[in-house]
C-alpha cells in the first residue's frame, strides 16, 4: 500500500506482462518468512519461479492484477496457497485497497474479514450473475458464441477480472466467473475459498484445473449446466 498510487516503477517481463517493485518485494518477503517458519517446504512463485511437486508447496502470486495496481485501480491482491500433494488445502486472498481479506482451510469453512461466507442458492443460469475476465483469447474461436449464449441467458453480466470475480462467487454476490487461461499461482489460493464456501471450480469442459488452462467458478448448483453450455 506504500507503493500503490505512489512511485510505482513498472518493468516488462519476457512474456510481455508487467512487474513492479511491489511484486518482487512482496514475494521476496513471503519467501523469507516461509524459509524461517517452514524450512523444509517448497515455494512456487510468479516472480521467482520454483516447481510444484509432491509434499508441501507454497504457491504465491505477490500481486494478482498488476496492471490494475500500476494504474491505481484498487482491484488487486496478494494470493497465497498451501498445496499438499497437488491439492490446494489453504488459501488467502488479501486485497488491502478494497479492505477485503478472504481465507479458507480445507474442512474449516471460508471467510471474508473473519466473517463466514457462502455461495448463493441460485439454481438456474437465467437467475445468475456472470462475471468475465480477459476473454479476448476466445474471440473468433468456437468458444465465443458459447460465451455469448451464457451471457445472454444469465440475469446479469459484469466484467471485473482477476481474483475478484471468483471471490464475488464465493461470497454469494455473483454465481459464475469465467476466464480462458490462468497460471497455477492465479488459481491455487482461490480453490479452498470457493470450495469451502460451497462452490465449484473446473476448466470449461469440466476437467480439473491445470496450469495455463481455463477456469469456470460457480456456486455449485449450476456448475454442470454452465459446463454443458460452455464445453459442448
Amino acid at each position: 500500500m506504500g507503493v500503490f498510487r505512489g512511485d510505482v516503477r513498472v518493468t516488462w517481463k519476457a512474456d510481455a506482462t508487467p512487474v513492479t517493485q511491489a511484486d518482487t518485494t512482496i514475494e521476496a518477503t513471503i519467501r523469507r518468512r516461509l524459509a524461517e517458519v517452514f524450512p523444509e517446504d517448497h515455494v512456487l512463485g510468479e516472480e521467482e519461479g520454483g516447481s510444484e511437486g509432491e509434499g508441501r508447496v507454497w504457491v504465491i502470486d505477490p500481486i494478482d492484477g498488476t496492471r490494475n495496481f500500476a494504474s491505481g485501480i484498487q482491484i488487486w491482491s496478494t494470493l497465497i496457497a498451501l498445496v499438499v500433494d497437488h491439492e490446494p488445502v489453504m488459501g488467502v486472498v488479501s486485497a488491502p485497497a478494497l479492505g477485503e481479506r478472504y481465507a479458507a482451510v480445507r474442512g474449516a469453512g471460508a471467510s471474508m474479514n473473519g466473517e463466514p461466507i457462502h455461495v448463493s442458492d441460485v439454481g438456474s443460469i437465467d437467475g445468475a450473475g456472470v462475471v468475465t475476465g480477459d476473454v479476448e483469447a476466445w474471440f473468433d474461436t468456437p468458444m465465443e458464441p458459447r460465451l455469448r449464449e451464457l451471457e445472454s441467458c444469465a440475469g446479469r453480466q459484469r466484467g471485473f477480472g482477476d481474483f475478484w470475480g471468483h471471490m464475488l462467487v464465493a461470497r454469494g454476490a455473483m454465481e459464475i466467473m469465467v476466464e480462458p487461461s490462468l497460471a497455477i499461482w492465479d488459481w491455487a489460493a482461490l480453490v479452498p475459498i470457493v470450495t469451502e464456501a460451497g462452490g465449484r471450480l473446473s476448466q470449461v469442459d469440466g476437467t480439473p484445473l491445470a496450469h495455463g488452462g481455463s477456469i469456470v467458478t460457480t456456486n455449485g448448483r449450476i456448475h454442470d449446466d454452465v459446463v454443458k453450455l460452455l464445453g459442448s
